[in-house]
């Protein structure tokens, strides 16, 4: 009998603590939820009504995999009491969002920053897809706002004003969720005329352009260049064309006239009808092609002093330049092999 208590009050032990491993591990799992940042960086737009319940906003959250358990949220605001709590409005959540997150959002209201990154070398439509994606601003009320008034921007000439695809500069911006879209677009173009200020605009004319031609040079410079270092160089072939008017023959300008990207351009694709086809046209294009970079823009003032007028992208992201033909032709044969 005293063996048979001592086993049973073994296991009676062993049982608690189980138990309470067993408590600690859901305890660490919730405030894993709970507290550690953000998992996810796909925004999502939700609307919360007036009224709405907590188990209403649970279904709506996890429908948009905001949260991951809609039931794990009511028993979370239920023990906390913030079933009431929760403020009525338009939000900008993240997939995969810990609970700590969204209650503090939810509690605070939608008045709250979002961040917008705009890369280098989008075109003002690939810019309203980001803005779309981070802000409560439709493409379309984008892409209106940045083609729909003048913004009186110094270096754009006055028949472009309405085009101002190369003005809106490429970097990460903090702006308030709920921002208007020609707000937007005001965001974008100050950042360009101020990262821009400094600049030498007293080089375009030695170059034998205007400062608007030279962001039309900078913004092919972005979509033909990786590196940095080559920039100055790539500035240099399109500089040493237009300067013997020779075409300039650069695929970006191809891949901008089509109604979508190509991974690789045809025959066909080169004969185009489009003023910014650089096959066909002498010169540059009638607009810049992307918002380029202050790299690329720095290049467009400063071209390399080289004489080269071809190039060929050797596969490492890097080219060969050279300002012979033939060495061309035999570089780009090997490169193709």
């Amino acid at each position: 009998m005293n063996d048979g208590g001592k086993y049973r009050r073994r296991w009676f032990i062993v049982g608690i603590i189980c138990g309470l491993l067993l408590i600690a591990a859901l305890f660490i799992a919730l405030c894993v939820h709970y507290f550690y940042p953000s998992r996810g960086e796909e925004p999502v737009h939700v609307v919360i009504e007036e009224g709405e319940s907590a188990s209403q906003i649970a279904a709506k959250l996890h429908d948009n995999r905001v949260i991951t358990s809609a039931t794990l949220f009511r028993i979370l605001s239920w023990l906390q009491g913030k079933q009431g709590d929760f403020k009525p409005g338009s939000y900008i959540f993240y997939t995969g969002m810990h609970y700590g997150e969204v209650f503090a959002m939810l509690e605070a209201g939608p008045d709250y920053q979002v961040r917008l990154t705009v890369p280098e070398g989008l075109t003002v439509e690939q810019t309203a897809a980001r803005v779309a994606q981070a802000t409560m601003v439709s493409e379309q009320e984008f892409v209106a706002a940045a083609t729909g008034g003048d913004y009186g921007v110094a270096i754009i000439p006055q028949q472009n004003q309405d085009n101002l695809e190369g003005f809106l500069f490429p970097k990460t911006y903090e702006l308030q969720a709920d921002t208007a879209a020609r707000e937007v677009v005001e965001t974008l173009l100050a950042q360009f005329e101020a990262e821009t200020a400094n600049l030498d605009w007293g080089a375009a004319g030695e170059l034998g352009v205007s400062p608007y031609e030279v962001v039309i040079v900078a913004s092919l410079i972005e979509r033909e260049a990786v590196l940095d270092e080559e920039r100055p160089l790539v500035a240099a072939v399109i500089y040493n064309r237009l300067r013997i008017d020779m075409l300039l023959q650069i695929d970006a300008t191809v891949q901008y006239a089509l109604p979508e990207w190509k991974d690789a351009l045809t025959y066909d694709d080169l004969k185009t009808p489009s003023p910014y086809n650089t096959y066909l046209h002498k010169g540059l294009p009638p607009a810049p092609i992307c918002s380029p970079g202050l790299a690329s823009i720095k290049a467009a003032l400063s071209p390399a002093g080289a004489d080269y007028l071809y190039y060929v992208a050797t596969g490492d992201g890097g080219h060969f330049f050279t300002a012979d033909y033939n060495e061309f032709l035999r570089v780009k044969e090997e490169v193709q092999q």
